[in-house]
């Protein structure tokens, strides 16, 4: 067995099947099974059960009340684990929200930015993303206006450029803002506060020595021990 193999072996055998039927009953545990796995969709994801939401205690998933309030634990937890977690969070995962420790982000960011690389000069895209490293965090809504963008039927297109920019690691969400009530109190589903990896992380946080295919074997590798039901197909698709 080479020693690559080995690797990937352990890391199955401490993170791998138990990990994913587990069940998570706080936030801690949530922060704990990122770094465990890696890289962990929030909602669904290609691959069945792998996903935050999918793993969470009957308690702590999404409970309606009659009034037509609600609770979900995950929801709230996402911004600690954003916070806290030693992970990067972002839409990743086919457009979808997820988590990404930052053992492995590295290799992901390495790769993906092969796949999607920076805008091209003067574009809508380069201007959202120079916007954002030069102007701070921000969220949608502010970004989109400091960008001008605001004429009609431009914000599912600001969206979907935001979106393409995250798939390829150049932005990410940084944290959570909620509005609050006239008590002070926060509501809602929050916005996502927008940033870059290196604002956020720093350069060398960004920065790889293996080529972006070296980093995607190993990602693949990795997945492939993790989710040993998962497809190839599954694979591939998590991280293109």
């Amino acid at each position: 067995m080479s020693k690559l193999d080995d690797f990937f072996q352990n890391t199955y055998e401490k993170s791998g099947a138990m990990s994913l039927d587990a069940e998570i009953h706080s936030c801690p545990e949530l922060m704990e099974r990122v770094q465990q796995l890696g890289f962990l969709p929030l909602l669904d994801s290609c691959v069945p059960g792998f996903c935050a939401e999918g793993m969470m205690a009957e308690e702590c998933r999404f409970t309606q009340f009659a009034d037509g309030s609600w609770e979900w634990p995950l929801w709230e937890w996402k911004g600690s684990v954003i916070r806290e977690g030693n992970c990067v969070y972002g839409k990743f995962f086919a457009g979808k929200a997820g988590f990404i420790s930052l053992e492995w982000w590295q290799d992901f960011c390495n790769w993906r930015r092969s796949q999607h690389p920076l805008p091209e000069e003067d574009s809508v895209e380069d201007t959202i993303l120079s916007t954002l490293q030069f102007g701070g965090s921000m969220i949608a809504r502010e970004l989109r206006s400091a960008c001008g963008l605001t004429g009609p039927k431009m914000r599912s297109r600001f969206d979907a450029m935001v979106n393409r920019l995250q798939m390829g690691c150049h932005i990410i969400t940084e944290d959570f803002v909620y509005p609050t009530d006239k008590h002070g109190r926060e509501y809602g589903f929050g916005w996502s506060l927008l940033t870059t990896p290196e604002t956020l992380l720093g350069e060398e946080a960004c920065q790889c020595e293996r080529t972006p295919e070296e980093s995607y074997e190993r990602m693949h590798q990795h997945l492939s021990a993790l989710l040993p039901s998962a497809t190839d197909k599954q694979i591939i698709k998590l991280l293109k």
